[in-house]
Parts: C-alpha cells; structure tokens; sequence
C-alpha cells in the first residue's frame, strides 16, 4: 500500500490546519465570520466552509463547500486538485500564495478576483497522516494534523456535471435528494490528543456534536479495520477497505 510518504509531498510550511480570517473579494466583499478550515497533511488536503449553520432543509444545504484530494505546490503557486467534492465539478482551484510568517499565508486567485488570509491552528502541528478508503465505487479520506481530523466520504447519488447543486436537487424528489446530501466532510477535535474524535462542524448537520471515532489512539495506521469500515453517517453495507492513497499524472501546469 503506498503512503504518503511515495507521494510528491507538499512543503512543510503547509501542513497543518488553518483557519480562514478574511476574504476580500475585487468587488468589495468581505466576509471574516464564515468558518472556514483548511487541513493539510503531506499530500492529501480537505477543505470544509459552511457559510451558515446548515438547516435540515436541501435548499440551506445546497450552500455548503467542501472538498478534498491532492494539493500539488510549485514555486507560490498551490492547486488544491479535488477527487472529492460537495459541489458539481468547478474550475481548477489554483491560488498564489504568500507566507507572511510561519503561521500566516495569504492566497490571491491568478485573475487577482479574491484574497484569503489563512492562520494556522497552533496544536496543528506534526503528526500529519492520511487514509484513503474505497468500497462500492465511492471513495472517502481520513485525515489528521495534530489534534485536528476532517472525515471526508463520498455521496451515493450521482452529480450531474453541469448546473448548481441547488438546480439539481430542486429536479429531484425527496429520496433523489437524499441521496445527493448524504456527502459527508466531517471536522473536528482529537480531545486530549487521543479520544474521542469530536465533530464540530459538519456537511451532515445531525454530525455536529458526535464522535466519529472513540477509543483509539493519535496514529491512523493503527486504527483497526472494523472501525474504519463502519466510518461516516452512511458507511457502504461492505464497510469501507483501506486503498493506496490517489495519485495525479501531471503533464503541464501545478
């Protein structure tokens, strides 16, 4: 099985959690009250931004961002390549970034249409590891940077590959819907550095205030098969398998 470690590893000043503090936009938004959270271990990353705190309805939901996948970095630019996505496939996600400090990066879009300021979590430090998990032709992550962990599985429905989320769930009827907002991103707190793994935000809003996983330690690897395969809110009736972790042939760009 590979590891992370046979992968191209990001630069070590990226790994961590961080959390966004201000976006400005070129047409004079700003927004500095979304929780946004960023987690980044040595290749894989997961991203989770909620912009309000989502209501049982599919029409709230339909807001929520939230990805994860391969980040690849050269030179100061940063693509974040995304194999599993809340939203309908998007443009490439490319930034320019910029360390202020060891513990601040600001992110410019290359058409200078946005900046984020992103600040690192202090207790986000080491201890960077990632799963990957496969069954039943859905995929999900596990990642963990210090005393933080995001939880990222793939819906069951299929998105169409054009139109808003929102446009395509308005077409479906309740089970339909169902089946498109069952994609969990799952983000929280290792208590004490070692259990239990608290949910604090979530793509699943009944997630918020559960554990995902309790009675383990900080090292994924040794997290016993059992556990992972009945992982998230709809794990897959086999349960989830352990896979090598995803790698991208890059021709030309980031």
């Amino acid at each position: 099985m590979s590891t992370e470690a046979d992968c191209k590893a990001v630069p070590e000043r990226y790994r961590g959690v961080w959390q966004r503090t201000l976006l400005r936009t070129a047409d004079g938004l700003e927004d500095r009250t979304t929780p946004v959270f960023w987690v980044q271990t040595d290749v894989l990353h997961g991203d989770l931004r909620i912009p309000q705190a989502p209501a049982p309805d599919w029409r709230s939901r339909s807001d929520i961002v939230a990805f994860a996948g391969i980040t690849r970095v050269v030179g100061e630019r940063c693509q974040w390549h995304r194999l599993l996505d809340y939203q309908p496939p998007g443009p490439a996600d490319i930034g320019t970034m910029r360390f202020v400090d060891d513990d601040e990066v600001h992110e410019t879009a290359l058409d200078g249409s946005y900046l984020e300021i992103w600040q690192r979590l202090p207790d986000s430090r080491g201890g960077h590891q990632a799963l990957w998990l496969v069954a039943e032709g859905r995929q999900a992550c596990l990642l963990r940077a210090g005393d933080w962990f995001l939880f990222a599985a793939e819906r069951s429905g299929v998105l169409a590959g054009g139109g808003p989320l929102s446009e395509q769930l308005a077409r479906l009827d309740e089970a339909g819907r169902d089946a498109l907002l069952d994609c969990e991103f799952s983000f929280g707190r290792i208590q004490g550095g070692g259990s239990p793994w608290s949910i604090l935000l979530s793509s699943l809003p009944g997630r918020v205030g559960q554990v995902l996983l309790e009675g383990c330690g900080e090292d994924l690897p040794s997290i016993g098969g059992a556990r992972l395969a009945g992982l998230g809110a709809q794990p897959p009736v086999s349960g989830w398998t352990l896979a090598p972790l995803p790698s991208l042939a890059l021709e030309a760009g980031v």
